[in-house]
């Protein structure tokens, strides 16, 4: 294996990293504000609401990212213009698919969340007079929230793998990175290793934060030793 042209590499691994963190961290931050609507609409009992957004979520789980990508990308002429609009830049249909997607299986989660509360927490909140708008602000989606992170780290973990679809719409993420390399040295084993080692690092960094988040959050919910 060849350390040297690893080495020598390194700055364009590192604004692969750039482009890979800002685009997850910019498509989940989105993503979580429309998927908390999404969960509440999908657990209304009101068809008006509840069936979009049952459609919604179906279709983005249904379907695989890179499928839904390539509908964005390479689609989306066929109803408008592109020319001279955001849709024309590669990264702006990576962001649009990234929280199309994100933001459909994270309702499920923030839904299923909601609906594993104890009923005693809402009762009592009824019982003090609370109204809907509040019950859900003080009371379900605070605690929904906090029940969501484990199952959440995994969708913030299958996003950062997933993102790796975005080097196929030629934007130079850590696949891209390790793609041009690649292609400069003919060296798949070292350029692709390498990619896998930053996607690993970034693993690792994130589970750590929300292991950190767990403990404090969720410490309501350990037994008293």
């Amino acid at each position: 294996m060849d350390f040297s042209l690893i080495i020598e590499s390194l700055p364009i691994y590192f604004q692969g990293l750039w482009t890979t963190v800002w685009l997850v961290s910019l498509s989940l931050i989105i993503g979580i504000c429309i998927a908390i609507p999404l969960a509440i609409a999908r657990n209304s009992k009101n068809y008006a609401l509840n069936l979009p957004s049952w459609g919604y979520i179906y279709f983005f789980r249904g379907t695989p990212l890179l499928v839904q990508l390539y509908l964005i990308y390479y689609g989306m002429d066929q109803f408008f213009p592109v020319k001279g609009t955001l849709w024309e830049n590669a990264w702006f249909c990576a962001l649009v698919a990234f929280i199309l997607n994100t933001s459909a299986y994270t309702a499920e989660i923030v839904r299923g969340a909601i609906n594993g509360l104890p009923k005693g927490e809402v009762e009592a909140a009824k019982a003090y007079g609370m109204s809907v708008f509040q019950t859900y602000r003080r009371i379900i989606l605070p605690s929904a929230l906090r029940r969501a992170l484990p199952a959440y780290s995994n969708e913030v973990i299958f996003m950062i793998h997933g993102s790796a679809v975005a080097g196929i719409v030629t934007i130079m993420d850590l696949t891209g990175a390790a793609r041009l390399v690649n292609s400069r040295y003919y060296a798949p084993f070292e350029s692709f290793l390498t990619a896998g080692l930053f996607y690993m690092s970034l693993t690792f960094i994130v589970l750590w934060c929300f292991k950190g988040a767990e403990k404090r959050f969720l410490r309501y919910l350990r037994p008293l030793s």
